[in-house]
């Protein structure tokens, strides 16, 4: 009986312990962060501003702006970045514009992780809001090579929709893996759009809630990239292929970001 007795209690405490391990296991930290406390022009040691253009003067999927690296473009306030989308002609590179916005390219670069950005989403007509990551190995293998997450983007004149998606050498451009929500106040008010990304799979979510995973089967470079780092990338675009028809009423409008937060398991 004491025999039986003890071998329950060593069972106990090893299952015990097991369960201690699983959890420890599953416990994320805070590596990086930007909470946008500090009031005026980004913290230049967290952010890159990207201003030109990969190709000859206009970026992707023939968008309307130009990136600058003004603070009318981006700036903090009251404890929130606002990355804001103008009507305005500008002249860069040589090339005249109707619009302006700013592109933020994080100079953080991490493999595997938990990432949340608290954000609330222009509403006019013609903007594109997009929360993304890129490979950092993009200047040396190109697009789509590199492997482009997208956290968070909302198309066209869609105000009760975003989507999340991944783009890779074996699926990208108008063949994406990618998957639609529905989120009805996406511009009156605050959301958590996150991924969490390890060795197997990515998982998207919405206010902490995984709604798409990508998890091929196909474990090639051509389908799983992302075995290397990426950077966070925080851009509102305007108009073209995918950011639809501008509002002839447009004149501003501005993605509003509370915090961005990566976490790593210990």
């Amino acid at each position: 009986m004491k025999i039986n007795i003890l071998i329950a209690a060593a069972l106990t405490l090893i299952l015990a312990s097991c369960a201690e391990t699983a959890t420890q296991e599953k416990t994320y930290q805070l590596v990086w962060a930007d909470e946008f406390e500090t009031e005026g022009v980004l913290d230049a040691q967290k952010w890159f501003l990207e201003t030109v253009a990969p190709e000859n003067g206009s970026w992707y999927n023939n968008e309307l702006q130009h990136y600058t690296d003004r603070e009318d473009n981006a700036y903090i306030s009251e404890g929130t970045l606002k990355i804001v989308a103008k009507k305005e002609e500008f002249t860069s590179t040589g090339t005249t514009k109707q619009y302006t916005s700013a592109r933020l390219n994080s100079k953080f670069q991490f493999t595997y992780g938990k990432v949340e950005v608290r954000a609330k989403l222009p509403r006019t007509q013609g903007t594109w809001p997009a929360i993304w990551a890129l490979g950092a190995n993009i200047n040396e293998v190109p697009w789509p090579k590199c492997g482009e997450i997208d956290i968070m983007e909302q198309l066209f004149e869609d105000h009760l929709m975003v989507q999340s998606a991944v783009h890779v050498q074996g699926r990208y451009g108008d063949h994406p893996a990618l998957k639609q929500i529905n989120v009805s106040d996406v511009t009156e008010n605050f959301h958590i759009y996150g991924m969490i990304w390890d060795e197997e799979k990515i998982d998207f979510t919405v206010d902490g809630n995984v709604f798409f995973t990508y998890n091929p089967e196909d474990r090639s470079e051509d389908f799983w990239p992302f075995n290397k780092d990426q950077f966070l990338l925080l851009n509102v675009a305007v108009g073209g292929s995918l950011g639809g028809e501008v509002s002839p009423e447009f004149e501003q409008d501005q993605m509003e970001v509370d915090y961005v937060r990566v976490y790593q398991k210990n």
